[in-house]
């Protein structure tokens, strides 16, 4: 039986995922329907998942290739976990890095000074910095970000996130989803 939660990489044409940030998936269920309505090839199976019919059964692909080139997203979606991939997962006044729990978004202009939620006007803080800077204006009370709020590209955001992560990615993924990312040692 295949687990539920089990995806497929989804790749567009050229054999790259159509995202990284987050990552382009599927459902095995939405794959394997891809798959038999001939709308993608499938590049890699799980070996250890079969689906079964009275009159066939196929392995359970793991990495889809689209038929058809789709364009790609020019910027990343402005999430949460992505702003603080941008700021390496660092609180941008005091220069310590924390666990995703213990950070909280800063409005660089406060939303009661007019402010917005935007990539250019919101920066990682921890919860201590975030509430001494307040609703107050950055030279008011002295407290500016160690690096200007900014729309970040996907390989920035790539570059921002830990491999460590990846660990738990599937091993017919890993040659596609470091596809763009720079060859680093560490």
């Amino acid at each position: 039986m295949v687990p539920n939660n089990t995806q497929t990489l989804v790749l567009n044409a050229d054999y790259r995922p159509i995202s990284n940030m987050p990552l382009s998936t599927c459902s095995w269920q939405d794959a394997v329907t891809a798959v038999l309505k001939n709308r993608v090839y499938t590049l890699h199976e799980y070996d250890e998942y079969t689906v079964h019919s009275q009159n066939f059964s196929m392995k359970v692909p793991s990495v889809i290739v689209l038929k058809s080139y789709v364009s790609p997203r020019q910027f990343p979606r402005f999430t949460r976990f992505n702003v603080y991939t941008r700021d390496r997962f660092t609180c941008q006044y005091c220069n310590t890095k924390f666990p995703t729990q213990d950070l909280t978004f800063d409005h660089v202009v406060p939303l009661s000074r007019g402010g917005k939620t935007t990539w250019s006007n919101i920066v990682t803080a921890c919860r201590k910095c975030n509430s001494k800077k307040g609703n107050m204006m950055m030279n008011e009370i002295n407290m500016f970000p160690i690096n200007s709020p900014r729309v970040p590209s996907y390989k920035d955001l790539v570059r921002g996130l830990n491999k460590q992560k990846f660990k738990s990615l599937h091993q017919t993924w890993i040659d596609y989803v470091y596809w763009d990312s720079d060859l680093m040692d560490d």
